[in-house]
């Protein structure tokens, strides 16, 4: 008896299921924007890489102990500055010992020509023999030679006097001093005594997709291309010009390195800095837009959810040109007028219901009265004899 009543209570259980029906999901909750047409600036966004347009390792060229030091770490100096002093006595005996040996020759070779001309008078008139003429010939001839060889070592000795002295060859601004005043050196040492680096102008390296490359050139040809970097911490942009173009690009990225130069009068780009770049190539007009934030990556690359006329979604796998202002400059996957979803992309998938929070700030404006409307007309009391149901819209 009991088993019977078991039974039947659980048929009646399943009875009500059955008259309940299966469960609807709810729509997901999304906020979504219009795709436009306007006219945009054609930025393009990169990451760069602040260079010095000139760096030196400066070296000695001469040996000897340092005895002035004429510059210290961070010090800006010219181009010919003097930055070192080598010993220079060594080298100043080495040009007087060359200067006496060119005088000595000198004077050897004034005697030797005098007797070649004596030799040549008493030859003509058969006094001396041939033999003795062509010596004194010959030795007039070997010490203008050697006067020749003094007068090079003689050169050769000022030089290494000159170089006794260390100049800057650029201007720019001096690194660490790596060697000081009394260190011994030798000539053409391994060591670096200080790396000069030119900071102004100042070069920006950054790369871009190759799909840019012929618009970048075709406004080379026209105007100079400006292009604006920022640095971390400063809001206030520098403003610099497009100095070059590789002459390849890379097979591994399909990238192509440029250099902006600056003038970077105020000393803001240090070398080695990571800095934002944005390089202007005028304006694109009537280029289709979407919020980045409805732009998302997926294993065949960026893609957009667009919400349907019934309201529910599909994915389409975008192609996109860049980004500017916080929008998405969109070459193909979507159209001027589609709706397309800027936040809630976690809980969707194709074919999913949505409920649009609002399709721009006046829509959702909009909405967010209706909802005040609709919540005021649910809390209003029941009428006698009345339907009990909300007034329409408040009127």
């Amino acid at each position: 008896m009991f088993a019977v009543m078991v039974v039947v209570a659980l048929v009646a259980c399943s009875g009500d299921k059955d008259k309940a029906g299966p469960k609807t999901a709810r729509p997901v909750p999304v906020t979504v924007a219009p795709v436009v047409k306007k006219t945009v600036p054609v930025n393009i966004q990169a990451v760069g890489n602040v260079e010095s347009m000139a760096s030196v390792a400066v070296k000695t060229q001469v040996g000897g102990l340092l005895v002035e030091q004429y510059v210290s770490d961070g010090h800006d100096v010219a181009e010919g500055d003097r930055l070192f002093l080598i010993d220079p006595r060594p080298y100043e005996l080495a040009v007087t010992e060359a200067e006496a040996k060119i005088e000595r020759d000198t004077a050897l070779l004034q005697k030797a020509e005098e007797d070649l001309e004596r030799y040549a008078r008493l030859k003509e008139k058969d006094v001396i023999a041939k033999e003795s003429y062509d010596h004194t010939l010959a030795q007039a001839r070997t010490l203008r030679g050697t006067i020749k060889v003094n007068e090079a070592e003689r050169d050769r000795a000022r030089l290494d006097l000159e170089y006794a002295t260390v100049r800057s060859p650029i201007t720019g601004r001096v690194g660490s001093i790596l060697l000081h005043k009394g260190n011994v050196i030798k000539a053409n040492d391994d060591r670096t005594l200080v790396v000069i680096n030119r900071i102004r102008p100042i070069y920006v390296s950054f790369s871009v997709p190759e799909r840019h490359l012929p618009d970048i050139m075709a406004r080379m040809k026209t105007d100079p291309v400006r292009v604006e970097v920022k640095v971390e911490g400063d809001p206030t942009p520098e403003t610099g010009v497009l100095a070059a173009v590789d002459n390849s690009v890379d097979k591994t990225t399909g990238a192509i390195r440029l250099k902006a130069s600056f003038g970077n009068a105020d000393a803001a780009l240090w070398p080695g800095q990571f800095v934002r770049v944005s390089l202007n190539l005028g304006e694109r007009q009537g280029a289709v837009v979407v919020p980045t934030s409805a732009v998302q990556e997926g294993l065949r690359g960026p893609y957009l959810y667009v919400v349907r006329p019934d309201n529910t979604v599909e994915t389409r796998d975008l192609t996109m040109f860049g980004v500017v202002d916080g929008e998405t400059v969109v070459e193909t996957g979507v159209v001027e007028g589609e709706t397309v979803v800027v936040d809630g992309q976690l809980r969707l998938a194709p074919g999913v219901a949505v409920e649009a929070k609002g399709k721009t700030d006046e829509a959702k404006g909009k909405a967010d009265e209706a909802k005040g409307k609709a919540d005021e007309a649910k809390g209003e009391p029941q009428g006698g004899g009345g339907s009990g149901g909300p007034k329409e819209g408040g009127k």
